[in-house]
């Protein structure tokens, strides 16, 4: 094995899968598309969640240069990212019946509001509950999920659902159980996970999806600019400032 054919073996399937989800996922994707711009066309808001790694690609488009300057993320605390201590806690959390339904009564999501839900597996207490309870709010909820977890795991959530369950849209990022491409003589569990990349780009074209389709409609997509161009900042400062009632991440 040469030194470079791991690595080159870890981008043809990570390649593979992105290829497999713009293939089969394009009405889907097209169809998120048109819920957000429902959403921002009738004054709604747009949120994100993801616990652990699945936080990576929802974070991945709020606030960002080139992106929609209405995507928000949803925080829970101890589940966003890695950064809590012991890291092994944020996975606790996941499955704690309950906590979901806290955190959205106490957060700013309302009616009308769409909500994008990222859990590799689906299984967890928490993103199931979370799209329950943010549907029972009447809050559009897209589920971004491995479907192939639901036929070969058990869930972890009081109902037996898992999250593609409780959506009104799922697309699946066709990541197989166990989020591992490639294996090798001399290392004993699979490795090189690939669905944050594969996640990453479907956010990144849901999200513009809905751009285009509200251009489409004949509504200007509050964009976001770098700020290390010029005119950047004053840019962004407009933007935020014109919908300020609809962005969470400055208060």
């Amino acid at each position: 094995m040469s030194e470079t054919q791991p690595a080159g073996d870890f981008f043809d399937a990570a390649i593979d899968l992105l290829r497999r989800a713009r293939d089969e996922e394009a009405e889907r994707i097209a169809s998120a598309g048109r819920l957000i711009a429902d959403t921002v066309g009738a004054g709604g808001r747009l949120f994100a969640f993801g616990a652990g790694h699945s936080s990576l690609p929802a974070q991945d488009v709020v606030y960002r240069a080139g992106g929609l300057a209405l995507m928000n993320l949803l925080p829970v605390p101890g589940v966003v990212g890695v950064d809590v201590m012991p890291a092994t806690l944020g996975s606790a959390l996941e499955r704690v019946d309950g906590l979901a339904t806290a955190v959205i009564e106490s957060s700013p999501l309302r009616a009308g509001d769409l909500l994008i839900i990222i859990s590799l597996s689906g299984r967890n207490a928490l993103p199931v509950e979370m799209a329950m309870s943010a549907r029972d709010r009447g809050v559009t909820v897209i589920g971004v999920t491995s479907v192939g977890y639901a036929a070969c795991t058990t869930s972890r959530h009081v109902s037996g659902g898992f999250l593609k369950d409780h959506c009104d849209l799922v697309i699946d990022n066709k990541i197989a159980v166990g989020d591992a491409e490639l294996t090798a003589k001399g290392v004993g569990a699979p490795f090189a996970p690939a669905s944050t990349v594969v996640t990453s780009a479907l956010m990144q074209a849901v999200v513009a999806a809905g751009v285009t389709e509200l251009a489409g409609r004949g509504v200007e997509p509050p964009m976001l600019r770098s700020g290390n161009v010029d005119g950047g900042h004053e840019w962004n400062a407009r933007v935020m400032s014109e919908y300020g009632d609809r962005i969470f991440y400055r208060r």
